[in-house]
């Protein structure tokens, strides 16, 4: 405490001031640190997102006239039409149909006349593009990676490598000692595999397969 006087020369007592906790962070700073941090969790998660993908199995290409119901077959030949996210494949034996989903909403993932190779599903009389391959050898992955759903814990613990990780190898070799052939991975789900295979009379399957070994036939095609 400190002491004044005041005019009639009465002694009054002035409070000390009191001393600063801390600095006040200047607002900039709060909207720069606001704007980083997702940014930075973003980084984080292109660098691991990586721990979701699963390797589709490559497939040869099969004349269009072949094409039969499948979850995993492919088809080439050069770009006839396009409509939007959809185009027609031609090659000698005849066309198809290929859906591409979002990646292809705007009509440029292909051009009029390019030859291409496509890799997906086939049903319902169409392909549903998975794999797209350029006459230039370049390759692209369409539709969703798979994995658990956005944001839920599973999806956090596959970001940060603590999730269960499918052993690819493992897993095929179960299908096989199954009965199962030709042996097909399309996709990954939470904790599953998807997979296209044939049973012993030759018929294809549909088989979500666990990362416990557990094998469930999907309905078919």
């Amino acid at each position: 405490m400190s002491e004044n006087k005041t005019i009639d020369g009465t002694a009054t007592e002035i409070p000390a001031a009191r001393p600063e906790t801390g600095k006040r962070i200047p607002k900039r700073t709060w909207v720069v640190g606001a704007l980083a941090l997702p940014l930075a969790f973003g980084a984080m998660g292109l660098s691991l997102s990586k721990n979701r993908a699963v390797a589709q199995t490559p497939v040869a290409p099969v004349a269009i006239q072949a094409l039969a119901p499948s979850g995993a077959t492919a088809i080439k030949g050069d770009v006839a039409e396009i409509y939007g996210n959809k185009f027609v494949v031609q090659d000698p034996t005849g066309r198809a149909l290929v859906e591409t989903g979002r990646e292809g909403e705007d009509g440029k993932l292909v051009a009029k006349g390019e030859s291409v190779t496509v890799q997906g599903a086939f049903e319902n009389g169409f392909l549903r593009a998975r794999v797209l391959t350029h006459g230039d050898g370049r390759s692209q992955v369409l539709g969703p990676a798979g994995g658990p759903p956005f944001g839920s814990l599973d999806w956090a613990k596959d970001r940060i490598g603590l999730a269960p990780a499918p052993d690819v190898a493992a897993l095929t070799a179960t299908v096989k000692a199954a009965g199962y052939d030709d042996i097909r991975v399309t996709g990954r789900g939470p904790r599953h595999l998807e997979v296209a295979a044939r049973d012993r009379d030759g018929r294809e399957h549909q088989l979500h397969v666990g990362f416990d070994g557990q094998i469930r036939e999907r309905p078919t095609l």
